[in-house]
């Protein structure tokens, strides 16, 4: 079998798994209803679910998690404000600028000295500074934060240090946005329940389509008051879906799935152990993502695509996400694939 017909091993983004059977049964059987009129029963069901499992009083179901971050900063921010994010952040370099164009705020990174996707309490404290000075002076009313850290290979934070730089924010006045886009990989990894990894925070998002397999759906969390805000600043957005409920049914099937992830981040140890073994420079994966270092980038993006391995550039190196659609042998067979050339 030449390289060119074999079969394609998908690591561009756990967000290309498709629907199994009994996902896709759910679907076929929800209950449901005009969510913008009257509700949906299986929507608001998830909102109660997913609420609970965040720790957070209530929550909002948005079809899509850069929506749930645009709405939480949409409210957070006022035209002209600065918010703080660590460098990277998903809603800084893959959001399209919607926090500064349509939220209006403009984002200042924060650098990664206390490790992977975190910064240290002193460095969030300089960035802060004066938060309310004179009215002619930038305002600085929010922190975001992300856990896991996309960009930065999947890093987690862990609560002593979450613990740390909310305590930093609040001190200074700030509100406290978290992205939790793969909070069900930290929480898996560290073993402890999401809420544990939202604690101090306004508001939360989390989502559905990344690594527990629904193939659509985000929630964003906080107090009754923000959502009631956020029902309406969704509206806005054109995020008023009428029958949800039978994408909502997708998502209760998949946080049903949240312990699986733990073979997910099995599958990419395996595969970094692999790539090292071969020679090349792969960070150590705390959850599903693996990064490697390629002088050529692109060159070599191109050779494991020739190789039927797919993957993408992230942060200047070649990023391979283990998903619930790939097996521990796709794993061993893109190891074979890449030490033997084909």
């Amino acid at each position: 079998m030449t390289s060119r017909s074999l079969p394609q091993i998908d690591f561009r983004s756990d967000t290309v798994t498709r629907p199994d059977d009994v996902m896709r049964q759910a679907m076929a059987k929800a209950e449901v209803g005009d969510n913008v009129l009257d509700g949906d029963p299986t929507v608001g069901a998830l909102e109660q679910r997913a609420a609970k499992l965040l720790g957070m009083p209530a929550a909002l179901w948005t079809p899509t998690g850069t929506m749930a971050n645009l709405i939480a900063l949409s409210i957070h921010l006022q035209r002209g404000d600065r918010f703080l994010a660590p460098r990277g952040s998903h809603v800084i370099t893959d959001e399209l600028g919607s926090a500064a164009w349509l939220a209006g705020g403009m984002p200042e990174p924060l650098e990664h000295d206390a490790g992977p996707g975190r910064p240290t309490p002193e460095t969030l404290s300089a960035a802060i500074g004066v938060p309310r000075g004179p009215y002619y002076a930038l305002h600085t009313p929010l922190l975001c934060l992300e856990n896991t850290h996309n960009t930065a290979g999947g890093a987690v934070t862990p609560p002593d240090e979450h613990a740390q730089l909310v305590a930093v924010a609040k001190e200074a006045g700030l509100t406290v946005h978290l992205d939790g886009a793969r909070i069900w990989h930290a929480s898996v990894a560290l073993g402890i329940p999401p809420a544990a990894l939202t604690v101090g925070v306004d508001t939360v998002s989390a989502c559905f389509s990344k690594g527990l397999g629904a193939p659509v759906g985000s929630v964003v969390a906080g107090s009754a008051e923000f959502v009631e805000k956020g029902r309406r600043m969704r509206q806005m957005l054109g995020g008023g879906i009428r029958q949800g409920g039978v994408l909502a049914a997708a998502c209760m099937v998949a946080l049903d799935r949240i312990g699986d992830l733990a073979e997910t981040h099995e599958n990419a140890t395996r595969l970094a152990a692999g790539l090292a073994e071969h020679g090349w420079e792969v960070n150590t994966p705390e959850t599903n993502i693996v990064q490697v270092a390629a002088p050529d980038l692109e060159g070599r993006l191109a050779w494991l695509a020739g190789l039927g391995i797919l993957t993408l550039p992230s942060s200047g190196r070649i990023r391979f996400v283990a998903h619930r659609d790939l097996s521990a042998a796709d794993i061993e067979e893109t190891l074979h694939r890449v030490k033997t050339g084909g």
